[in-house]
């Protein structure tokens, strides 16, 4: 796992308040919305995409049409944050 996968893990799980789960439990491959893996919402993509702009300065375009694929899994995330730095 890299540095930024842990990085946007712990961004998650402090920005969503989430109780019950830490970063380690998140696999970095499991979806992060939908009925499977973290089951998170549109709010809650918009509540880590504002943190994600905020911490590393990247311009989240709601336009994309890629946005869905780069918010798929933390893993897609972190290239997608990784590419716009």
């Amino acid at each position: 796992m890299s540095v930024l996968e842990a990085e946007l893990k712990e961004l998650i799980v402090a920005s969503l308040f989430l109780e019950n789960i830490s970063p380690v439990d998140i696999n970095s491959n499991e979806p992060l919305f939908g009925d499977e893996g973290l089951a998170l919402d549109s709010i809650d993509a918009l509540e880590i995409g504002v943190e994600i702009q905020k911490k590393y300065g990247v311009k989240i375009d709601p336009e994309d049409e890629d946005l869905a694929r780069h918010f798929r899994n933390v893993k897609s995330l972190a290239e997608f944050v990784a590419s716009m730095r």
